[in-house]
C-alpha cells in the first residue's frame, strides 16, 4: 500500500470510523463559494465601504458642478405703506385748513420683481484643482472596495476552515477520550485482579481527565468557529461541506518568490491604495497653490419691477460682464495652507514607502510558509503511521510487562496528537495558500472556486454535538484480564 493510501487508511480508521462527521437532516450542507457569494451579499462591513465608495463619487459630481453655469432666478412681492408731510414754508393751505399748516401724506404701494442671475466659471484654479482631487479620491476608494472584498473572500474561507479544524480536531479529542476511557476500564481491571498498583490507574484517570477537559475545550472552540460565518453573511448554516482527503499539496505558483513579490507590487491593493493616497495628497496641494491666484468670471443679470405707485411704470435692467479678483494678502494662510499640504503629502509617500517594504515582507514569508507547509503536511502524515506503530509495540510491551501503562498512555496521546497535529497542517496549507494570493492582490472569485472544488459534497459537519463523548471502541483492547492462577 502506497504512503498516501497508507495515511488515508489511518485518517478513516481513527476519524471516519468512530466520530462519524454529521449529516444535514433535510438541507444540503453550505459550501465554501455559496458562502462566500452570501458573504459578498450581506457583509456589513462590505456594504458601508461600498455605501463610502458611493459617497465619494457624488463627491466629485458635487465639484464638477462648480465648474458648470450657476443660474438662479429670484422673485418678490411686497406691499408698503409710505406716510410723510410737506415740509415747512410749504405754499398753499390744506382744503379745510389754516394758512401755514403742513399736509400730511399717505401712501399705500403694492410691488412686484422678478431677477435672473447668471455666472459661469472662466479660470478658477482651486476648484479645478478640487475637481482633480475627487477623481484622485475615486480611484483610492476604488481600491479600497477592491481591498475589502479580497479581505472577506479571506476571511470567509479563514472562517470555513476554522470549522473544519475544529472539527477534525474534536473528532480527533472525542477518540482520544473514548481509547483513554477504555485504557482507564482495563487498568481498574487489571488493579482488581492484582496485575498491576493502584498508582497505574490513577495515572489512567489523570490521562482520562486530561483528554476529557481537551474534548470539551475542542466543542467549544468548533461551536464559536460557527458562530463566525453568521456574523459575516447574516445567515445560520446547518452544516457546511468538509476538506476532502484527496486534496493536492503542491508549492505555489510561480515557484519563485521573487516572481510573487513582483506581483505584488503589480497587484497588491494595499500598495495600489497607498500609491493612490499619495495622488490624492499632491492634488491636495495643488488646492493649496491655487488660493494665490485669480479668479475670472463671466456673469448676466436680469431685473424687472412694477409697482401700483401713481405715476410709475414698470422698470427692468440687465447686465453683462467679466468679474474677476486676485487675492493679494491672506495674512499668510495660503502659505501655511501650501506648507501644511505639502507635509501631507510626505506623510503619504512615506505611508506608501512602508507599505510597500511590509507586502514585500509578507509576501516572501508566505512563500516560505506555504512550502514549509507542504513538507509539514508531508511529515504529519507520516507522523500517524509511525506513532500507530509506536502504540501497537507499546500495546504488546504492555501485554507481556515490559512495559508500563504510562508509556501506553503516553503512546495513545502522542498518536492523538498526530491526527489533530495532521488535521492542523492541511488547513494552515490552504489558509497560507490563500493569504500569499491576498498579499498578492490576487484573491478573488476564481480562487475560492479553485479551493471550493476541494471540497467533498459527500460528507458535511454540522454543529450538532452529543452529549457526552463517542463510547465506541477505538481498538482492540484485548481480553479480560484473568487473575495469576
Amino acid at each position: 500500500m502506497s504512503r498516501p493510501a497508507l495515511s488515508r487508511c489511518f485518517r478513516k480508521r481513527w476519524i471516519a470510523t468512530f466520530v462519524t462527521l454529521s449529516m444535514a437532516g433535510s438541507a444540503q450542507g453550505a459550501d465554501l463559494w455559496t458562502i462566500a457569494q452570501d458573504a459578498l451579499e450581506n457583509d456589513a462591513e462590505l456594504a458601508s465601504v461600498r455605501s463610502g465608495f458611493l459617497a465619494t463619487e457624488a463627491a466629485r459630481d458635487v465639484q464638477r458642478g462648480t465648474l458648470l453655469p450657476q443660474i438662479a432666478v429670484g422673485g418678490n412681492v411686497s406691499h408698503s405703506r409710505i406716510y410723510s408731510s410737506a415740509a415747512q414754508g410749504q405754499q398753499g393751505v390744506p382744503e379745510g385748513g389754516v394758512p401755514g399748516e403742513v399736509a400730511p401724506r399717505d401712501d399705500t404701494i403694492n410691488s412686484v420683481g422678478v431677477s435672473l442671475d447668471a455666472e459661469q466659471a472662466l479660470y478658477d484654479p482651486a476648484r479645478q484643482a478640487q475637481l482633480a482631487r475627487a477623481e484622485r479620491e475615486i480611484d483610492r476608494d476604488a481600491v479600497s472596495l477592491d481591498v475589502a472584498r479580497q479581505q472577506l473572500l479571506f476571511t470567509v474561507a479563514d472562517a470555513y476552515f476554522e470549522i473544519l479544524r475544529a472539527h477534525d480536531i474534536l473528532s480527533a479529542r472525542r477518540a482520544q477520550e473514548t481509547a483513554i476511557s477504555r485504557q482507564l476500564e482495563q487498568a481498574r481491571e487489571r488493579f482488581e485482579v492484582g496485575l498491576i498498583a493502584i498508582t497505574d490507574v490513577h495515572e489512567a484517570q489523570a490521562s482520562f481527565d486530561l483528554a476529557r477537559a481537551q474534548r470539551i475545550a475542542a466543542e467549544s472552540a468548533m461551536q464559536v468557529s460557527f458562530e463566525a460565518l453568521e456574523r459575516l453573511t447574516g445567515h445560520r448554516y446547518d452544516s457546511i461541506d468538509a476538506l476532502d482527503d484527496d486534496i493536492p499539496i503542491v508549492p505555489p505558483e510561480p515557484g519563485d518568490r521573487e516572481d510573487w513579490v513582483t506581483l505584488a507590487m503589480d497587484n497588491s491593493p494595499m500598495v495600489l491604495m497607498a500609491q493612490a493616497g499619495i495622488e490624492v495628497a499632491r492634488s491636495q496641494v495643488e488646492i493649496s497653490r491655487a488660493g494665490q491666484r485669480p479668479v475670472v468670471s463671466a456673469f448676466a443679470t436680469y431685473g424687472w419691477s412694477d409697482s401700483d405707485r401713481t405715476g410709475t411704470n414698470y422698470s427692468s435692467e440687465s447686465q453683462v460682464g467679466l468679474r474677476a479678483s486676485v487675492p493679494l494678502y491672506t495674512g499668510g494662510s495660503t502659505e501655511a495652507q501650501i506648507r501644511q499640504s505639502g507635509f501631507a503629502l510626505e506623510v503619504s509617500q512615506y505611508d506608501f514607502e512602508a507599505q510597500r517594504r511590509d507586502t514585500i515582507q509578507q509576501v516572501r514569508s508566505l512563500f516560505t510558509r506555504v512550502n514549509n507547509d507542504v513538507e509539514t503536511v508531508e511529515a504529519r502524515r507520516q507522523a500517524i503511521v509511525s506513532n500507530q506503530s509506536a502504540l501497537e509495540a507499546t500495546r504488546s510491551g504492555y501485554e507481556v510487562g515490559t512495559r508500563n501503562i504510562v508509556d501506553v498512555l503516553n503512546a495513545e496521546q502522542s498518536l492523538f496528537n498526530a491526527i489533530a497535529d495532521h488535521a492542523e497542517a492541511r488547513y494552515d496549507y490552504v489558509l497560507g495558500l490563500l493569504q500569499l494570493q491576498l498579499q498578492a492582490g490576487l484573491l478573488g472569485a476564481d480562487s475560492i472556486q479553485a479551493v471550493n472544488a476541494w471540497l467533498s459534497d459527500e460528507e458535511s459537519v454540522s454543529l450538532e454535538l452529543p452529549d457526552e463523548a463517542n463510547d465506541s471502541p477505538v481498538m482492540n483492547i484485548g481480553e479480560r484480564p484473568r487473575a495469576p492462577s
